[in-house]
């Protein structure tokens, strides 16, 4: 269950510590884009000080870092760096190739090899440019190790030169053929971002568009996003109070020998129960973080 993708710069420590307010299911510290070229170095050797204080604040959600993208100077260092601290998982940005996993996976195996009893780390990719649209059906099914992947839609737009637009039509394609490949792949998808940070409606409009099309979470550059997101990707009252009531009726016809029913004047059958139980398995979810 990742409803909220949080990012703060690796090299803002004051920022990590702000962490545990905000609630997000995922948090991530950031040595690509969110932290300067000149202070990437220096980020990396304190990473083990960064996650040792969010684990002394015993945060809920999970701790992934996200390394420099493939081919650069920082990215086999980041991975080193981040593997020898107590995290959840990397995240993989712009990843275009299946190769480009495989450094990432050497090391992960490794280190859990030879660190026994340590909590397995998963990967989540970031699906944000041409190529990576084009091959994203086979980068979601490259490899074990990878449980998530994210849409960049800023990235992916400025690689093919579109102007951002409101409606988003010059990333929809991107967007469903990212979203399609990841749960094709039983991966969870995580939305774009929306970069204005001060319009919470465009955020919650952004975000109910996305789990319409199959998102499971969103992005989020500020605290308050993190809210909207958890809200939106989370089932309502009602949708758990219907998708209980439904359950049981289909159970009824079933004991009665039907595998369609008329449930309030819509035709019920195994699709719309398979989507019923996934709504009260992600409300379970999240009230068992909750009460954590």
């Amino acid at each position: 269950m990742i409803r909220s993708l949080f990012f703060a710069p690796a090299n803002r420590h004051d920022l990590l510590a702000k962490f545990p307010r905000f609630q997000a299911d995922c948090y991530a510290i950031d040595l690509e884009d969110g932290t300067p070229p000149g202070q990437k170095e220096e980020a990396r050797g304190h990473l083990g000080v960064a996650v040792t204080l969010l684990r002394g604040l015993n945060i809920h959600g999970l701790i992934y870092v996200r390394v420099n993208e493939p081919g650069s100077f920082h990215y086999l260092r980041d991975i080193e760096a981040a593997c020898n601290c107590d995290i959840d998982g990397l995240i993989l940005p712009k990843i275009e190739r299946v190769e480009h996993l495989f450094p990432m996976v050497h090391v992960i195996e490794r280190v859990e090899a030879d660190t026994p009893g340590r909590r397995r780390i998963g990967i989540m990719g970031g699906i944000e440019s041409m190529q990576g649209v084009i091959r994203a059906v086979e980068l979601c099914a490259a490899h074990p190790r990878l449980t998530s992947v994210y849409f960049g839609a800023e990235d992916f737009a400025s690689d093919i030169g579109a102007r951002r637009t409101a409606r988003g039509d010059e990333v929809l394609y991107a967007r469903s053929q990212t979203v399609l490949a990841a749960r094709a792949n039983n991966l969870i998808a995580i939305d774009q971002a929306v970069v204005e940070i001060r319009d919470d409606q465009r955020c919650r409009d952004d975000a109910e568009q996305g789990r319409d099309m199959g998102y499971q979470g969103k992005i989020c550059v500020v605290p308050r996003q993190v809210e909207i997101s958890n809200e939106v990707f989370a089932p309502t009252p009602s949708e758990v109070e219907e998708a209980r009531a439904l359950v049981s009726a289909y159970k009824d016809a079933c004991d009665r020998g039907l595998g369609t029913i008329d449930y309030q004047g819509k035709m019920i059958d195994g699709p719309l129960l398979k989507r019923a139980q996934a709504t009260l398995a992600l409300a379970a979810q999240i009230e068992a973080r909750r009460q954590a």
